[in-house]
């Protein structure tokens, strides 16, 4: 029996042995790969069809985004009403997304409904006919939502440190003006859908309480498609940054608060300081923790949350600072940010925030790992980078293991000032 009179013994989080659930892979006739994930209580599940189809493969810009979004409105048989009408009467949504390398379509529904559903999905992959309305209204939406962003000064900047980064060429430094959307063509769109989606390279990933004939299933709905059959190039683009590293745009004469983004080039997941560098980016600005937050919302009181991040793209990251700050203390928060770097790189990590982030960092991964759609994310992520389940346990390990003296060596190797690329959008 339980005493009730003595408190449980507290673990801290890096005292667990993190397993990764493990994930299901088979092929269907036509070479389609399925990851699958089966788990759960309830009888949910997820579908999402990834296409290498993201904006790395258009001609034009804004084709590969536009076409995802047109998806769902309107096929040879079923105009766009038909189509939504159709998945809320099983209560399912269906939704789709754009990236740089890839482009999805993801279906949430109850486990009994998959088999009226997976026909007109495939109907969408297939038969979609970009109806011309469709398009205009599209076009008109999408023209008046970039005209009121435009005016936001932490949207300009997210546009803007892209392309000193990357390149406007790159795809990840591209970014779109209302003359794009005016030289949108529906011949531009369904060729694109032609190559890249009908006759694309397709990867399929399910989670949740799966049917037992899940297999089954996607073979007779999906294995007869015309998927896999040609080899798509593998994107690589050499980024072009740009030569100055120092700008101010004034973006509202009037404005009030500027957008900060400071920013540098960073390798990509494959790169062995890259799990190195989460933890260092962590203890830098990663968490409400951080020294960024302590020093420059707390003890400052420049901002509401100010973080940094390392960019999940493929081909190449980069380690990024954003905050917005009142336009007179714009500069004090970009002395106090390379303040920062300077400390983590003139002095060691203490024990006690080391073992702080080391137990955010541990609890953060236990979290992901809380159910069936965010094990399949997970590996999603890994199977799309080129990983395999090596990856997480090597990660946990240097979470772990890692010492204030590596981590201070990295940051002499990469947080130095001169490195970064400054933003300031007012």
């Amino acid at each position: 029996m339980i005493n009730r009179k003595e408190a449980p013994h507290i673990f801290d989080p890096v005292e667990f042995q993190l397993n990764l659930p493990p994930c299901e892979r088979f092929v269907l006739d036509n070479g389609v790969e399925v990851y699958a994930v089966n788990a759960g209580e309830e009888e949910v599940m997820l579908a999402e069809w990834v296409f290498f189809a993201g904006n790395c493969y258009e001609h034009s810009n804004i084709v590969a985004a536009t076409t995802n979004f047109l998806l769902k409105n309107g096929t040879k048989n079923k105009p766009a009403f038909a189509i939504s009408e159709h998945f809320e009467f099983y209560g399912a949504y269906l939704n789709r997304h754009c990236y740089n390398e890839t482009a999805t379509l993801s279906l949430h529904c109850l486990t009994k409904h998959l088999p009226a559903l997976l026909p007109v999905v495939a109907e969408i992959l297939t038969d979609s006919i970009f109806p011309e309305d469709e398009l205009v209204t599209y076009k008109q939406n999408q023209k008046q939502r970039l005209q009121v962003n435009l005016r936001k000064c932490d949207f300009v900047a997210n546009r803007l440190i892209d392309e000193y980064l990357f390149g406007f060429d790159h795809p990840y430094g591209r970014y779109t003006s209302t003359m794009d959307y005016d030289k949108l063509q529906r011949d531009d769109l369904a060729a694109f859908y032609k190559q890249y989606y009908v006759n694309g390279k397709c990867i399929l990933f399910v989670a949740g309480k799966l049917p037992v004939d899940i297999q089954q299933q996607l073979n007779n709905v999906f294995g007869k498609l015309p998927f896999n059959q040609a080899p798509v190039p593998k994107p690589h683009n050499q980024p072009l940054p740009a030569k100055e590293k120092r700008y101010e745009i004034i973006n509202d004469a009037g404005g009030v608060q500027g957008a900060i983004r400071i920013a540098r080039p960073f390798p990509n997941r494959h790169h062995p300081d890259f799990p190195k560098a989460g933890v260092l980016n962590n203890i830098f600005g990663g968490f409400f923790g951080s020294r960024l937050m302590s020093n420059i919302r707390e003890e400052k009181g420049y901002t509401y949350g100010i973080h940094s991040y390392l960019q999940n793209h493929i081909q190449t990251s980069a380690w990024m600072v954003s905050t917005e700050a009142g336009r007179p203390v714009c500069r004090p928060t970009i002395d106090e940010v390379y303040k920062e770097m300077r400390l983590l790189c003139d002095e060691t990590v203490d024990d006690e925030e080391l073992d702080l982030v080391r137990n955010f960092m541990i609890g953060t991964i236990l979290g992901d790992l809380d159910g069936p759609f965010q094990i399949i994310a997970r590996w999603k992520n890994y199977v799309l980078n080129g990983l395999t389940e090596a990856y997480f346990y090597d990660s946990i390990n240097v979470i772990k293991t890692i010492s204030a003296e590596e981590l201070q060596e990295l940051a002499k190797k990469y947080l130095q000032p001169e490195e970064f690329y400054e933003l300031v959008v007012i």
